[in-house]
């Protein structure tokens, strides 16, 4: 399946897309206890430029959810009447279709302008009204394409189809939030999202194509200031933690999970000395220098190539978790639309990923060159004894930087 995304997205800024949710609820109304109509409004940078419809059907709060849906007419009453039999109840071939559900949301009558009228920028609206708006119990039905009658339409139903929707029948098409498919499905579509924001300009959706991090020379993205700035300081405070994990562990063996952050290295990590520890703290420090001297960073060895994964899981939590922080810390820098996109870092700034393998136990020993896994992969040693033998011996760092903690 591939879908090419609409011309018109090129001159659309993505990146200050925001939805505005709105639904009002009469306490004492016995109506509005079954079913929940949403009003989402679209805007960019504050302007409205379109807005959806989202009807929450609750099953166990409506004495008959058919006839209550119905009441809402058009695409809800559609839903109902395949859905639901003349006693409110889901019909067999619902039930049977659907995994677990005992609520519907139906989205319908997308209005969106030209700009943003893109399958994966409505994808991307959808996948975060389902966030919003359900849980694991509910099914999404959108229009399914044969059926559809008008441009908003059309788009929901291909964004249907990104978010690994099924076919019901010719008019429906429906997400079930009990699998995971939808739930990687949107992971995927909020990659390309930000792959087209970043470049601001249509990209083509395949479904095992995640954004390659260059730009239509071939030239590679460089760190925005901001993106700069907040890995530094993760870097900066895993340095602070894994020096404290020296101190206080020495040459002790670790478990998983143990220290601040040796216990979250790969298990062939847990029984090194206090020389490799430090030599690993190391890296962190080296990383965080490259940022404030250069404000790039690019792992020389496979310690660099660790520090740097637990570096980007890091910032990408301080951008969630600690908004404060992160805005003194970028405060005075120009913004950018491709600031924190910790995804893209992941993509771009590491030659391959071959050292995330050592966290698989299924493939236990593959640190070993001599392991059959190994060289049929083509896979440079990963065992840690070669974690700070630089990949090529021109970057080679100094060997008298010395340590920051002595």
């Amino acid at each position: 399946m591939s879908t090419q995304t609409g011309p018109a997205a090129a001159g659309a800024d993505l990146a200050q897309l925001t939805l505005d949710f709105h639904h009002t609820h009469q306490l004492l109304d016995p109506a509005a206890q079954g079913v929940q109509e949403w009003q989402v409004r679209i805007t960019a940078a504050g302007t409205p430029v379109g807005s959806l419809t989202a009807v929450r059907g609750l099953y166990w709060k409506s004495d008959n959810l058919r006839e209550r849906m119905a009441d809402e007419q058009s695409f809800p009453a559609l839903v109902a009447a395949q859905l639901l039999d003349e006693d409110g109840r889901f019909t067999y071939e619902f039930e049977e279709f659907i995994e677990s559900a005992s609520s519907v949301l139906v989205v319908d009558r997308l209005h969106v302008e030209e700009a943003f009228a893109d399958p994966v920028v409505v994808a991307g609206v959808v996948a975060s009204v389902i966030d919003r708006l359900t849980d694991n119990y509910f099914a999404v039905v959108l229009p399914a394409k044969n059926a559809c009658t008008d441009a908003g339409s059309v788009l929901l139903a291909e964004a249907g189809t990104l978010l690994s929707a099924q076919e019901f029948s010719d008019e429906l098409q429906i997400i079930d939030n009990a699998l995971a498919a939808p739930e990687e499905a949107a992971q995927r579509v909020r990659s390309r999202l930000r792959s087209l924001a970043r470049h601001g300009q249509p990209a083509v959706w395949d479904e095992d194509d995640e954004a390659d991090g260059w730009d239509e020379d071939g030239e590679e993205d460089e760190l925005t200031a901001r993106t700069a700035a907040v890995l530094r300081v993760a870097l900066e405070e895993l340095s602070e933690q894994i020096w404290q994990d020296v101190a206080d562990v020495g040459d002790a063996p670790v478990g998983r999970g143990e220290g601040r952050v040796l216990g979250s290295l790969p298990p062939i990590t847990f029984h090194q000395d206090q020389q490799w520890r430090r030599q690993m703290a190391r890296c962190f420090d080296d990383l965080a220098a490259d940022l404030a001297e250069t404000h790039a960073v690019r792992p020389l060895c496979t310690g660099e190539e660790m520090a740097l994964h637990l570096g980007i899981d890091r910032a990408k939590s301080l951008t969630r978790n600690r908004p404060r922080l992160v805005a003194e810390t970028v405060e005075g820098l120009g913004e950018d639309r491709r600031d924190f996109d910790w995804d893209w870092c992941s993509d771009v700034l590491f030659e391959d990923h071959d050292v995330l393998m050592l966290f698989d136990a299924s493939l236990d020993g593959i640190e070993d060159s001599g392991n059959e896994v190994n060289q049929a992969l083509g896979l440079a040693s990963l065992a840690a004894a070669d974690w700070f033998v630089p990949f090529r011996p021109r970057q080679a760092r100094d060997p008298d930087r010395g340590f920051s903690h002595s």
